[in-house]
């Protein structure tokens, strides 16, 4: 059974399980006539994958201040390491989605890991879903050696490197939410000496210029690349 490999207990209510893996674009309609998607689990879980992974490096690191761990937490949540952890331990395989827009499938994944968090949280409670992030999660697939060297904040690294190279660097974030209660969206875009060098999207402005920012940078190692390669 995929459940009691990966939680290592078997689930009491497996109910919170199969909702768990609904993504709103393949929403059920329960017997109420409502609509049943993993939304809720997801709000929840995000909370307690925040305390859980909180708590394990305040442990972790004693001697480390909370720059350090406020960090060092930014890395373990960030949503495409979320993604690529669902990946790893094959939960990917089981979401269940409709969805064709490539903003929201960026986050599926990451959303369904933090929805399965909220399941166990309300299955077993929170020592159990706490045992399931640091001893399923941060110790069989994270590095955190590699987590610590990383640099994911791509908009620093675009603004250090036009700094160095003295290049003018603008940013432009528009709001494309729409007053319908659903999640909000928003579209960055990076000109370099007026030049479109760059354009993301997000559910918040942050993620919208971080990722317009990973766009630009990959594309400044490309030409970089280009010039330095032989005729």
């Amino acid at each position: 059974m995929f459940l009691k490999s990966l939680l290592g207990f078997y689930p009491v209510n497996l109910r919170l399980y199969d909702i768990a893996i609904i993504h709103k674009s393949a929403s059920k309609i329960n017997s109420q006539g409502n609509y049943v998607n993993n939304e809720r689990l997801e709000y929840l879980g995000d909370a307690i994958l925040g305390a859980a992974i909180a708590d394990f490096l305040y442990n972790r690191f004693p001697n480390q201040d909370e720059g350090y761990l406020t960090q060092m937490r930014s890395k373990l949540v960030n949503r495409s390491f979320l993604t690529q952890l669902t990946y790893q331990i094959g939960l990917n395989h089981y979401i269940q989605s409709n969805t064709t827009s490539t903003v929201e499938s960026s986050h599926i994944y990451g959303d369904t890991l933090e929805a399965l968090i909220g399941a166990i949280y309300l299955d077993k409670g929170y020592a159990e879903a706490k045992k399931f992030i640091t001893r399923k999660l941060l110790n069989n697939y994270v590095n955190l050696v590699e987590v610590q060297n990383s640099n994911t904040n791509y908009k620093s690294q675009l603004i250090e490197w036009s700094q160095k190279n003295k290049k003018a660097v603008s940013f432009d974030t528009v709001d494309e939410s729409k007053n319908d209660g659903k999640q909000p969206w928003f579209i960055a875009t990076i000109e370099v000496d007026t030049e479109l060098f760059g354009k993301g999207t997000g559910t918040s402005k942050k993620e919208a210029q971080q990722n317009a920012s990973k766009v630009a940078l990959d594309k400044i190692r490309i030409n970089l690349d280009s010039e330095s390669s032989p005729e």
